[in-house]
Formats: C-alpha cells, structure tokens, sequence
C-alpha cells in the first residue's frame, strides 16, 4: 500500500510538471500566434513524449545521482514528492513558472539529510546540478542574445511583415524542438524516481527504467499541459515582453540547444529557468526596457524559493513519517 501510495504521489508530481513547467515548451509558439494553444498542445505532448524516449542518462543522475539509493526509503521519496506538489501548486495558482528540477531535487536531499544527514548527498550527482544552473541561468540567455542579434543583423533591411512570414513558419520547427528537449531532459527525472521507488520496495532488483514507466510518465505529463499550461504560457510569453515570431525562434532555438547539450551529459537542469532566461536574453538585444523586469523578478523569486521550501517540506514530512512509524 505504501508503493502504491508513494507511486500516486510521483505520477501527481509529474502531472504537475505538466502545469507548470512543460508548457514552457510552446510559450512562445503561442505567444506569438503561430499556434492555437490548441495545436501547441498537441504538439507539445507529443513531442515531449518523444523526447522522453530519445535516453535515461537524466534519469539515472536523479535516481541513484543526488542522495544514495540504498539509504534512503519511500517515505523520503514520498516526502519529496509532497514538496513538490504543494509548492508547485501554490505557484500555478499565481501563474508562476517553477522548476520540477530544482523542486524534485532539493525534495529529494531534504528527505535524506531528516533521515541520516550530509553523508546521504553524492557530490558527482550534486556537481552536475550546479552546472545544470550555470547553462540554464547564463547559456540560454547567451545564445538567445547571440541567435536574435544575427538575425537582426541578417534581416535588418527586410520588411517586417517578410520577416513575421518566414519565422512564422520556422517556429514551428523550433517549437517541436523545445518540446523534444524538454521530454528529453525534464521529462525523464520523475521516471528516474519511479524507477527508485520500485527499487527501494523491493520490485526491482537493480536500478532499470523500463519502457512502461517512460510511457506512463510522458503520458501523465501531457495530460498536465494539457489541463493546466495556460497560465505559465500567458506569464512567459505574453507577460514578460511583447514576442514576434523572430523572437520566439531565437528563444527556443537558444533554450533547446542547452537543454540537449545537458541532456547528452546527464545534466538535471530547469528548462523554466533556460527559456526565461532565453526570452530575457531575446527582449534585452531590443533594449532592456524591453523585458518587464517586475516580471521577471517574480520568477527569479519563484525559482530561488524552490530550493528551500520544497527541501523544507519534505524534511519535515520525512521526521513527522519517522516519528510516527516509532
């Protein structure tokens, strides 16, 4: 029963990176009117879903990468996964991107240190996460810069209604190319966990993550975006500075070459944090006015919160469960 609860758990986490963190992936299709959100949708549940198959080297660094698997238990993996849900629900509520990243992360390590201390953090899991936050954090705000100033050079005596035409139809392309990303990336961390439940609940003898569980967790992630997304979607894309479609291509352009080259090395990183800093990155080449940077302060609140409420959470749940299993 506690599998089974703990499991829920997990696939309801995922479901709310559904609404907060993969709709990231069509912000800026949408905001820029190349797709119906509609469309976007579609497309980013099944591009997502793809994604989520292209490799598991994500999933392995957040299932036996951040704390030691054979320490750890489920309730701390239960615990964990409250953090995330009550947090990130409180931040949809407001329209606030937050990371599942950061959240299932720190969830994750506040678990272990209730449960046996600094001794359960593995530091090859934890340097990952820190590179994670310098190529979500500075990469894609330094290649949305680089992209959209040469197209602005490229284009800089082309009609804009031209320009509108030909990005319009290119943004399709990268915005299935963001979605892909952020299933190849973002997408694999809650089946890492699942993986680890099982393990940890003695159905699994070896840390494997089986097809069915990719499936699963792909699935239960769209269906998120799908019910939930609108409300990132309006804050990223219409919110933070006004996005034609040349702008939109550069910040996903910019954001899913990160998240792949990260994906590739097995680093956990924030897509929310790489495409707003990316449509920051697009909006400051315009002129800094450009981004609304009340805004973008918000987020950056959001993001810095994550670390130590959800990791806060899940150690208090975790003594609270120890304490009552005594």
């Amino acid at each position: 029963m506690l599998l089974i609860f703990v499991l829920i758990l997990i696939l309801w986490g995922e479901f709310v990176n559904g609404w907060t963190d993969a709709p990231n992936a069509i912000t800026t299709v949408v905001a820029t009117k190349v797709l119906s959100p509609k469309k976007a949708v579609v497309l980013a549940t099944v591009l997502n879903i793809i994604g989520v198959f292209s490799g598991t080297a994500v999933a392995e660094t957040i299932g036996k990468g951040i704390v030691k698997p054979e320490i750890i238990n489920l309730y701390t993996v239960g615990s964990a996964m409250l953090g995330i849900i009550i947090w990130s629900t409180l931040a949809w509520k407001y329209g606030l991107p937050t990371s599942e990243s950061h959240g299932l992360i720190s969830g994750l390590t506040g678990a272990g240190l209730a449960l046996r201390g600094p001794s359960v953090l593995l530091w090859n899991g934890w340097k990952k996460v820190l590179i994670g936050l310098l190529f979500s954090t500075f990469l894609g705000y330094a290649l949305a810069y680089l992209i959209f100033f040469i197209i602005a050079f490229i284009f800089q005596r082309t009609g804009i209604s031209k320009v509108r035409r030909i990005f319009g139809k290119l943004q399709v392309f990268s915005a299935a190319f963001m979605a892909f990303s952020h299933g190849s990336n973002d997408g694999q961390k809650f089946m890492g966990v699942f993986s680890l439940a099982l393990l940890l609940a003695g159905v699994t003898h070896e840390f494997t993550i089986s097809w069915w569980i990719i499936f699963l967790c792909a699935l239960v992630m769209g269906i998120g975006t799908m019910v939930g997304g609108w409300r990132i979607i309006k804050t990223l894309g219409i919110k933070l500075t006004k996005l034609e479609p040349q702008h939109g291509f550069a910040a996903e352009t910019a954001a899913a070459s990160a998240i792949e080259i990260a994906s590739r090395l097995g680093i956990p990183l924030s897509t929310t944090h790489t495409i707003s800093t990316a449509i920051m990155g697009v909006g400051a080449v315009q002129r800094v006015s450009a981004v609304r940077w009340s805004v973008a302060r918000n987020i950056v609140v959001a993001w810095i919160l994550t670390f130590p409420v959800c990791g806060l959470i899940a150690w208090s749940v975790t003594k609270l469960s120890l304490f009552l299993v005594r």
